[in-house]
């Protein structure tokens, strides 16, 4: 079974959205399990105190290392990667993703105030992964993002095998248009190509448009796309 543990000060947030669609289901369906760990269960005062002041000063607050190595300790007994949800970690990638469902699960330390103390990261071999160039209010939004991500390719969970493949970034590029009926909405009608019934056409249709919109779109996957595409054999 695929093991989600995440280490939060605030455990009521979960299961949260990861209690309802594809993910639910195959939460009640056991097909992964979810703890949520009160990372403040484990402060030694009694005002449970999880953060301090910033050495060399500045603002706001630092998670505290002591505080939180007993908590990752009490539930990392395992070999699961230990991961930080962190804006200055390495972006969060498809191919991460697919890495880490197909292993036992993961622990996740969500963190808070202006960060967790270095001295932790290190300690503990926290490998720091960021959800986007953005700063959320803390970690758990982008844990929950990162587990939905993973629990969708665990076996059992998406309905068809091909859906997991055939979508954004499985190859490395952008997922191509999608349409359904009617046939026609608004005067605007599907690609002939797509109701022709070609297979092979279809095919060739969807990989073009796939690499259009990824080519216009993100110019950084294409380049990565384009350059292992173009690599000369050994």
């Amino acid at each position: 079974m695929w093991r989600a543990t995440v280490l939060t000060i605030f455990p009521e947030m979960f299961p949260g959205p990861l209690a309802h669609s594809l993910a639910g289901k195959a939460l009640s369906a056991g097909l992964w399990s979810l703890e949520a760990a009160d990372i403040r269960a484990h402060a030694a005062d009694r005002h449970r105190t999880v953060d301090d002041t910033p050495a060399g000063g500045g603002p706001g607050m630092v998670m505290k290392a002591d505080v939180l190595a007993r908590a990752i300790d009490s539930v990392a007994t395992d070999s699961r990667p230990r991961l930080l949800m962190s804006p200055r970690g390495a972006p969060l990638t498809q191919a991460r993703v697919q890495a880490l469902a197909a292993g036992g699960g993961a622990v996740i330390v969500c963190g808070r105030f202006e960060g967790v103390d270095e001295r932790l990261i290190a300690a503990r071999a926290l490998e720091e992964i960021s959800a986007g160039d953005y700063v959320l209010s803390g970690g758990e939004i982008a844990a929950m993002a990162l587990i939905d991500a993973c629990v969708r390719l665990i076996p059992g969970v998406m309905g068809k095998e091909a859906s997991g493949a055939d979508e954004s970034f499985s190859e490395g590029l952008l997922e191509y248009p999608q349409y359904t009926r009617p046939a026609e909405f608004e005067g605007r009608t599907i690609p002939e190509v797509l109701t022709s019934g070609d297979h092979a056409r279809v095919a060739q249709w969807r990989r073009a448009e796939a690499e259009r919109l990824t080519r216009e779109r993100r110019p950084d996957l294409w380049k990565a796309y384009w350059e292992t595409r173009n690599r000369p054999k050994s």
